[in-house]
């Protein structure tokens, strides 16, 4: 319900979310009914989340691609994914000339095997439209979605980085985990299995424990995408740094200096100019731009110098943050060694040699540095 109503993030992703989880909330209450011993209780929960059963696939799938692709809305044909949805609510619909339903037995079949077991009629539809529908319908939606992620793996621009890629890795793995187990059932039922066994339950535990004790230590897995839905990328986390007495609020590496940084740091001229040109040696010499990893910490740990004024000769004397300025080196690595390594490597292999983590990071520090695109730049470099 957070979610649905969040007004931070992105409120079509943040929908499609809360459906998805909404459908596995409804999954388990309706599970704890199913011996309940009343029917009237199973009967109208039953039938009240069953549209949202048939709604989930297709929200999985639009919500992967629509953050890929950081999408605020939704195209007019992606609305004919939730037909199936539709036809659900038409097949819950108490109508008139419908049967009446028995439904200490739809609770004795689903207590049984599952839910993938309900061949008594629970709708307007016959009861392969549970049984057998909806299983197809989860396992299509699943392919298409690796199909569609993969495609989108190819094209730089669509790469996403830093917390978001971690996310929708975590999302998209634990998801698919998901839902191939929901269709286990349908297997140990072909092989005359018990669908309530110890194996079953202990490898359900297993994996939500390990799934807690991930989380645990990514913790902006819950505050950043399922509980606050906070945009990461435009509101920089914000540090402090001890200045004598006093304490001095800090960007991270990769925001833009503030006034109230360069106000209560005070440095010399002198020292500036000979903290930037030890940055530069050190740079120059050992090359640290060529590690993926390399972060400020390290640099300032290097030269034996407090991280904040490190980060102020940066942003104040050199005139870049951090994440531009060891950008400037890759670039001008990458730039002297592509003539001697284009035959033979490709550009995504001499970036990561020049330590970019991606190529969608290398494309937007290479225009940035160039103000052109790599093939365009060695095209006009070509023909001078």
């Amino acid at each position: 319900m957070h979610l649905f109503f969040a007004k931070k993030g992105n409120k079509l992703l943040n929908i499609l979310l809360s459906v998805i989880f909404l459908a596995r909330f409804g999954q388990i209450l309706t599970s704890l009914l199913f011996k309940s011993g009343q029917p009237n209780t199973l009967a109208f929960f039953h039938q009240t989340f069953t549209p949202f059963y048939y709604a989930a696939p297709a929200c999985f799938y639009l919500y992967i691609t629509g953050f890929l692709q950081d999408r605020k809305s939704l195209q007019k044909i992606e609305w004919l994914h939730f037909v199936p949805a539709l036809l659900a609510i038409i097949h819950v619909i108490p109508w008139h000339f419908s049967t009446t339903l028995d439904w200490d037995r739809i609770g004795n079949q689903l207590a049984e095997n599952g839910y993938y077991s309900l061949k008594a009629k629970s709708g307007l539809f016959p009861p392969y439209f549970h049984y057998l529908f909806r299983p197809i319908l989860i396992f299509s939606y699943l392919c298409i979605t690796w199909i569609a992620v993969l495609r989108l793996k190819n094209k730089p621009q669509q790469h996403i980085e830093g917390e978001g890629r971690k996310w929708i890795i975590f999302f998209l793995r634990i998801a698919t985990f998901f839902q191939l187990f929901s269709l286990v059932p349908i297997v140990l039922r072909s092989l005359h299995i018990p669908y309530v066994n110890a194996f079953f339950i202990m490898l359900n535990c297993l994996a939500l424990l390990v799934i807690l004790l991930y989380a645990l230590h990514k913790p902006y897995i819950f505050y950043g995408y399922l509980l606050v839905a906070v945009n990461w990328t435009k509101k920089p986390a914000i540090k402090k740094a001890e200045t004598g007495a006093t304490f001095v609020s800090l960007p991270e590496e990769d925001s833009k200096p503030t006034i109230a940084a360069v106000k209560k740091i005070n440095l010399l001229d002198a020292q500036l100019s000979d903290y930037a040109l030890a940055m530069e040696e050190i740079m120059e010499q050992e090359q640290l731009y060529l590690l993926h990893d390399f972060q400020i910490i390290s640099l300032a740990a290097k030269l034996n110098i407090p991280i904040h004024h490190c980060s102020f000769v940066i942003n104040k004397h050199i005139g870049k943050n951090f994440r531009d300025w060891i950008n400037s080196y890759r670039v001008n690595h990458f730039l002297k060694q592509y003539p001697l390594k284009s035959d033979k490597i490709t550009i995504e292999a001499l970036a990561s040699e020049a330590g970019f983590k991606s190529l969608a990071t290398f494309y937007n520090a290479f225009k940035k540095e160039t103000g052109l695109m790599p093939t365009t730049y060695f095209v006009q470099e070509l023909g001078r």
